[in-house]
């Protein structure tokens, strides 16, 4: 058996679990914030049998795009600044970052 977590952007939340739960994969989902952008994005928590995890993947794939987004960087001094002007920068957000785990025991109560 395995835990697999795939670590999301919200507007790709609904989507995936949809489509997870058309092919019947319980998920649990978290509210997570990420460090670079310091933004809100989802965690899922999917547990499957060691021969579902490359659908699992393939779904996950399949549901969640990167796009560009424009972000205005931090101040340098890591506070407010209020002679920093930030210029906003382009950066790619979305996809996924998924950690695929070994579950050495499955207790349900």
């Amino acid at each position: 058996m395995k835990l697999v977590l795939a670590i999301i952007q919200d507007k790709d939340s609904n989507r995936l679990t949809d489509a997870l739960g058309d092919q019947n994969f319980k998920t649990t989902k978290l509210s997570t914030t990420g460090g670079f952008l310091k933004a809100g994005n989802t965690t899922l928590m999917v547990g499957c049998e060691d021969d579902q995890v490359d659908d699992v993947l393939d779904i996950i794939k399949d549901n969640c795009s990167q796009r560009n987004q424009m972000v205005a960087p931090i101040s340098p001094m890591g506070g407010n600044a209020d002679s920093y002007i930030p210029n906003p920068v382009k950066v790619e957000v979305g996809g996924a970052t998924v950690f695929v785990l070994p579950v050495d025991s499955f207790i349900k109560f």
